[in-house]
């Protein structure tokens, strides 16, 4: 197993640098062209400025060099956590996470997310770092899209699409796999039935742009799309009886963050460690007899009620960033935190990863328990008192 975190680590930093290349390419082509900004108008990187962290349009050249977008973030990411990932790279001005206010459930109070947000920083060079760093970072079942927001225009306001009639079976997948032909699709989601887990037969999608939903709509709305059954309806979104429908959706945790699911499911298979089940390659029952309960006495918990992991024998030159890349696949992280030398900024050989899930933790623990990092093997466990040190 070591070996397969080790490759997927060494994947996701090849990664980076041929993403790195493409996005100089992009920046080069723009500036000829006049450019509209690092997105190239072209997939998530679409999203206005208008929505930034800083609040209204951002319309100078500096601002533009520091707000980034932020696509396919984990749907249970909160800012605080976003916060912490973006603060790896260099001090963060502001953050928002863009939710649906209509959409509100224990967890959530301010509103579902949309899977998106934005992160404004305070130096042009610490925007490009985090795009080249955390661009393609692996966070749960989901790869983020880091790029720089775009001024806002007409051209992009108002892409977010409302379908009806939709197979009481369908899933966000298929869902986007009738939608992107049309365009470039920056957030989906099935509402869920209240009480059993069931897609109610409604979707959203949000295109990067306007005339991107108007051509779908115009392809798709009345006609009965490839592997449907009955004519689905596609119209623009947030009507207000959309808006109060919307408001009653209570919808379920995902299987891959619901504890309770993944017992019964067992293992949940996704790209980040090409092919590593992220909880067990085996049965939930056979999971349940691996991962222990969680235990109440000894270990720190957070205040936050997430678990607190130590990890020993870090290089001197380990940064933040590499602790979110080498935790992020397993589950959700709360907060990271390289211990350094006041007098050198160097790693002083220890850290701290804060996870939300004991079972994801625990699988973690496992699977980089003398994991080998650079040239140095890892001792990763749980925190206890012993460790606080100097967390």
């Amino acid at each position: 197993m070591t070996n397969k975190v080790l490759a997927a680590v060494q994947d996701l930093q090849k990664q980076q640098q041929q993403q790195q290349q493409q996005q100089q390419q992009q920046q080069q082509q723009q500036q000829q062209n006049g450019g509209n900004g690092a997105g190239g108008g072209g997939g998530e990187a679409g999203q206005t400025a208008g929505g930034a962290a800083g609040g209204g349009a951002q319309s100078s050249d500096n601002n533009s060099r520091t707000n980034l977008i932020v696509n396919y973030l984990p749907q249970t990411m909160t800012e605080e956590e976003i916060r912490s990932l973006f603060s790896s790279v260099g001090e963060v001005e502001s953050v928002k996470l863009v939710r649906d206010k209509n959409v509100i459930y224990p967890g959530q109070p301010k509103g579902q997310s949309l899977g998106y947000g934005f992160v404004n920083y305070h130096r042009p060079q610490d925007a490009e770092q985090a795009v080249n760093v955390l661009n393609g970072l692996r966070l749960q079942n989901k790869v983020l899209k880091v790029s720089f927001a775009r001024p806002s225009s007409e051209g992009i306001k108002g892409a977010n699409l409302y379908i009806s009639g939709l197979p009481k079976t369908i899933t966000q997948e298929e869902l986007e796999t009738i939608f992107r032909p049309y365009g470039e699709i920056i957030t989906s989601r099935v509402l869920i039935q209240e009480g059993n887990d069931k897609p109610k037969g409604v979707g959203f999608i949000r295109f990067d742009q306007r005339k991107e939903a108007e051509r779908a709509i115009q392809a798709l709305n009345g006609t009965t799309p490839k592997g449907l059954t009955d004519p689905i309806t596609v119209k623009f979104s947030n009507t207000p009886g959309q808006n109060a429908a919307a408001k009653v959706v209570q919808p379920a945790l995902p299987a891959f963050l619901n504890p309770q699911l993944t017992r019964r499911l067992g293992a949940i298979h996704h790209p980040i460690n090409k092919g590593l089940a992220r909880f067990s390659p085996m049965g939930g029952e056979v999971l349940d007899m691996m991962l222990p309960a969680a235990p109440t006495n000894g270990l720190n918990v957070a205040p936050s009620g997430g678990w607190s992991i130590f990890i020993y024998n870090l290089a001197p030159e380990t940064e933040e960033n590499t602790l979110w890349q080498l935790f992020g696949p397993f589950g959700a992280v709360q907060n990271v935190k390289v211990i350094k030398d006041a007098a050198t900024n160097q790693c002083k050989g220890y850290g701290f990863v804060t996870m939300t899930n004991y079972e994801e933790a625990m699988l973690a623990i496992r699977s980089l328990n003398g994991y080998t990092l650079g040239q140095r093997v890892l001792q990763v466990s749980f925190k206890t008192n012993k460790s606080n040190m100097q967390h």
